[in-house]
């Protein structure tokens, strides 16, 4: 990040740097060749694997990156509206990134398959202390997720019916819709800077309310911000390659994790190893977001295997609403009915193991590129597609809300708490309270 300086130590003067990526600083300002002394430091910090600091000089440990994001996953209701909630921890509060990485990030996320949100932890982390910085991030966001379906999965399968606390939620959809509404008004602020790029978002926004392809609607977005934003970008610096380095060894080393984990299964439980592979195909082409996955998860489970009946899926569709982090995590119920606990498990580390090892592989290189002006402006237009998503979302949850009087005035109260910065952690506690007797 352009202006960090890095600590001083002892008498040694503090150097100029940037924070690039994954515990890396890359030189802005050489020291002077001529100085024996200066050479010898210069050689020393470029061969040193720094922590990567935070945007205002604290480097958070792996256990602190993992409870703030445990706590933000506790509330991540909404899908992809949560990104805006990532960003305002990440760089409002915390200062782990400055605003133009983290919409670098949000672009790479829109364009790799997998759950936008769960990606953007998983970047965030990737981006302040490398791939296990990424790894506790992504543990953190999704662990409540999980352990909250798999409580709901384990209630079904002995009532058959849903739990009577899904009820209860029935409020807590009205505070949902403020969520993703003022994620959508956030968002929208930093990434529409002219009408060009709100017409963009709306282009956007009609595409996906038709259920058009996704990867379709961020090419065209990538491609109609490359024509429309002709104003040349402020060119960036490409990143440090040595980055490549930093990340290809432990993306080597979980890829061997992996085939040996699905060599086991195959082994020795063949019908978990179908199951993961199948998890693991659907979150590989389920481009566009968590929701994308949906259809194909209907089509694969309950039409091509029937291992359940569509009342069933889509009970589990309704519970995976009811939950926070991404509507995936209905994979943990599908694999709770068929395989009990175990199938719980892995269901739910393959839907979401591929995609995590792609951002991984892929973030580095989208860092190299980013110094081109084309790329910059197809950013840009990807990032207005994103903001036109967040406005599908909005008006889709809006539809399933049985609205009345006190639903109108949850969501309404809820808006106006976090358009005034009031902690979203809080928002659904209340809300969710509120629920329990007016609902």
């Amino acid at each position: 990040m352009p202006g960090i300086k890095t600590e001083p130590v002892g008498l040694v003067e503090p150097v100029q740097g940037e924070r690039t990526t994954y515990g890396e600083f890359s030189e802005r300002n050489p020291v002077d060749a001529t100085d024996g002394f200066a050479d010898g430091l210069k050689e020393s910090v470029a061969s040193t694997e720094i922590p990567c600091p935070a945007a205002d000089g604290v480097n958070p440990t792996l256990f602190h990156m993992f409870l703030s994001f445990l706590r933000l996953g506790i509330v991540a209701f909404g899908g992809p509206a949560m990104v805006a909630y990532v960003r305002k921890m990440a760089v409002g509060r915390k200062k782990w990134l400055d605003q133009e990485s983290f919409q670098d990030g949000v672009a790479l996320c829109q364009t790799i398959p997998g759950a936008t949100v769960m990606q953007m932890a998983a970047y965030v982390g990737l981006k302040v202390r490398g791939v296990r910085g990424a790894m506790a991030c992504y543990l953190g966001f999704g662990l409540p997720a999980f352990l909250l379906m798999l409580v709901l999965s384990v209630v079904y399968a002995n009532t058959h019916a849903l739990p009577a606390v899904a009820s209860v939620f029935s409020g807590l959809q009205a505070v949902i819709v403020a969520v993703v509404a003022n994620a959508t008004i956030s968002f929208g602020k930093s990434s529409l800077k002219n009408l060009k790029s709100g017409l963009m978002a709306l282009v956007a926004a009609g595409l996906f309310g038709l259920m058009a392809n996704p990867v379709l609607i961020i090419v065209l977005a990538a491609l109609l911000g490359m024509i429309l934003n002709g104003r040349q970008p402020v060119v960036r610096s490409a990143s440090d390659s040595r980055s490549m380095r930093q990340t290809t060894m432990p993306l080597l080393l979980f890829v061997a994790a992996s085939a040996g984990g699905l060599t086991m299964l195959f082994v020795f439980r063949k019908e978990l190893f179908h199951l993961a592979v199948l998890m693991s195909k659907i979150d590989l082409i389920a481009f566009g977001g968590g929701f994308a996955s949906v259809p194909l998860m209907f089509h694969e489970i309950v039409e091509a295997r029937s291992w359940m009946d569509a009342s069933t899926f889509l009970n589990g569709i309704v519970l995976g609403q009811f939950t926070p982090g991404p509507i995936v995590i209905t994979a943990t119920f599908v694999g709770y009915l068929v395989y009990g606990l175990p199938g719980a498990v892995v269901a739910t580390i393959a839907i979401f193991l591929p995609s995590f090892l792609i951002l991984v592989a892929t973030a580095p290189w989208f860092d190299r590129v980013r110094s081109s002006p084309w790329f910059t402006r197809a950013i840009g237009g990807i990032l207005c597609s994103f903001v036109g998503l967040l406005l599908t979302v909005t008006i889709r949850f809006a539809l399933n809300v049985p609205w009345d009087w006190a639903h109108l005035v949850l969501a309404i109260a809820a808006f106006v708490a976090l358009f005034f910065k009031l902690d979203i952690l809080w928002v659904v506690i209340v809300g969710a309270t509120i629920s329990v007797f007016a609902f």
